[in-house]
Parts: structure tokens; sequence; C-alpha cells
């Protein structure tokens, strides 16, 4: 039996063409991919799809889009055995952070990927990428169940847990990296699993989507030098619910007594702020030095080794079920679909 692969077609530079009159890269149609990727129809598969209509460049997804994208796989969930999502590089790792979140209860692959530059160039990764997510969503176990059963991004050569990734390049073709999480897989001349890694859904796991975001969240990067009067309007910002403190190091913030009653100001405003490290690799740990154990008695609560895109899709996922504050600072340092490491 052919495996039945739905495309989800979000826009992105895979499926650009360029604007002769301005010569700018302009979404394009789905129908343009299948043109130019012939080879696609040599792998067998039932191919369908469907398209945020119109397509969007990357930089304007939101948490609304995140939903359409999520309703379309939850409505044809029964009708097929995996599912590639084309995206634009730029914001791919939110989305796919937002994408694990929101498809609870997913046993079946979402691999979302895209490309450097749009197919039909005479040198472009698009082609590869594509192909590369097809085979991937199709792939199954000994035992004949899917081989990827939740959220990733195939690019380049690996495959990565969708929401430990992020983007690392603008130029190159293995634009992303995972640091705090390994490849699910490697991808030379064979597509090779690490089956061990990969997440296995309890058995008797049924779809269970959520689709509410609530995108009242801020996000404050330190530096050298920060003032009160630049990082109060962030922390205090009206209508929003959490702050994600992007911090040094292990989690480390000055000390000075303007910044800790700050932050303990916004905690006691009610917002829950999560404190991640600017380092690409490592994650908080905040009883390691005096600087971040000020965070934690301030009412911070640790992000572990979330990334920043994984950070921010959380809490809008949280907050979009519902929860209070002190329910979401509780969830935040908790796995809900692999995106921490317990104990970090």
């Amino acid at each position: 039996m052919k495996p039945r692969i739905l495309i989800v077609y979000t826009g992105g530079t895979i499926g650009m063409t360029e604007d002769l009159a301005t010569g700018a890269l302009v979404p394009f149609s789905f129908d343009h991919l299948m043109r130019n990727v012939p080879k696609i129809g040599r792998l067998g598969y039932a191919l369908d799809h469907v398209e945020i209509d119109p397509p969007i460049d990357s930089s304007n997804m939101n948490p609304a889009h995140w939903a359409q994208v999520a309703k379309m796989i939850a409505d044809a969930y029964d009708d097929f055995d995996g599912f590639v999502v084309l995206h634009g590089t730029d914001t791919m790792a939110y989305t796919a952070s937002a994408l694990s979140f929101m498809l609870r209860g997913l046993a079946k692959p979402v691999i979302l990927t895209g490309s450097q530059l749009p197919i039909g160039e005479i040198r472009e990764d698009g082609t590869e990428n594509l192909i590369t997510a097809l085979q991937i969503a199709a792939a199954r176990t000994g035992d004949g169940a899917p081989m990827v059963q939740e959220v990733a991004i195939s690019f380049g050569r690996h495959l990565w847990r969708g929401n430990r990734a992020m983007k690392v390049s603008s130029t190159n073709f293995g634009a992303f990296a995972s640091y705090n999480y390994p490849p699910l897989a490697d991808m030379d001349l064979h597509i090779v699993y690490r089956e061990r890694l990969l997440a296995r859904p309890a058995a008797g796991t049924a779809l269970a989507p959520l689709y509410a975001m609530d995108d009242a969240v801020a996000v404050a990067f330190l530096y050298p030098g920060i003032t009160e009067a630049a990082l109060r309007p962030q922390l205090l910002a009206p209508g929003a619910k959490a702050v994600v403190l992007r911090t040094f190091g292990a989690g480390n913030a000055p000390t000075e007594t303007w910044f800790t009653d700050l932050v303990a100001e916004a905690v006691g405003a009610g917002k829950v702020v999560v404190n991640v490290t600017q380092c690409p690799a490592g994650g908080v740990e905040e009883k390691r030095y005096a600087t971040g154990d000020a965070l934690a008695k301030a009412g911070v609560v640790s992000g572990c080794d979330m990334t920043c895109e994984a950070a921010i899709a959380k809490l809008m996922h949280l907050f979009g079920q519902g929860l209070s504050a002190t329910e979401v600072a509780a969830a935040m340092t908790r796995p809900l679909a692999g995106e921490l490491t317990v104990g970090e």
C-alpha cells in the first residue's frame, strides 16, 4: 500500500519564484513545486496538499497561522500516514515548537522543511530537502509503526526535534542545529535513524489538538550596561502575562538592587518571568552562581535547557489553555513534548 502523505504549504523560499519586474522573491504555488521536482513521482507515494491562502513569507507567521496549520493536520490526521510542512526558514523553529505543543497526542510524523534557495534555481537545496522530508514522513519501523512520531525539522543532513532546533545560519545549507539534543537522524548516502532518541507516545494515544495560543508574551535581552529605564517597559509591559528573560551564561544576571527589585516587581505583578540563557548550548543552572540564584529568589522560573523559541511557544500554549500564572510557572519546568531535559 502506498504511503499517504499530506503536504502543507505555507510559503517560504522553497516555493518562491522571482518577480521579473522587481527581481524580488515572492511566494508562488504548490503546482510550481510539483512541476520543478518531477522525481517526487518516482517515490511512489500517494500525495495530496493543502495551502495557506495566500502563502506567506515566514516573517509574517503568527499564532493564528500556527493554529491554521495544526487544524489542517488534525482534520486530515486519520486519512494520512504522515505530514510534510513546507515553511520559510526564518521562523521555522517557532512553528515547529508551537506545533509540538498544539498537536497533543501526536503519533505520526509532522516534518517541517524548507530551503535556502528556491526550487527551480540551478543550484538549490530545496529539491533534496523536500524529497528527504517525504521519505522521512513515509518511513516505518520493522513492525510497521511510523518511524517518526513527533514534530521534527528535516534540513540539510540532519533531522532535528522541532522544539529543540534553532536557525543558526542565514546562508549555510545546514541552516539548523540543536545543541541540547542530538539529531534524530543523519542523512547522507542513507537516512540513519537514532531510534532510541525518537519520541514514542504511549500505546493507544489519540490526537487531541489544542489550538488556542495567547500571544501576551514578551522577550527581554540582557546586555552589559542595560539600564532600568530600558528594561522596565519590557518586564512590566501592559498586557504581557509572561516575559522570557535572555540571561548570560548559565542563567546569570546583574545583582544590582534596581535589577533584582524590578524583576521581583514584575513577578509580584503576576507575570511569569522565565530565565533562558543567551548561549545556544547548555542551560540555566540557577544555583551554580550567586547571580542566578538571586533571580530564583526573586521568583524567576528556570527555562532549563529550552531554546528561546520553545519557551515563547510554550508560554503562549499554556496561557492559551486558560492556566493561571502559578500553573504556567509550574508547567514551564516540566517537559510537554521533549522540549527540555529533566534535571537540567
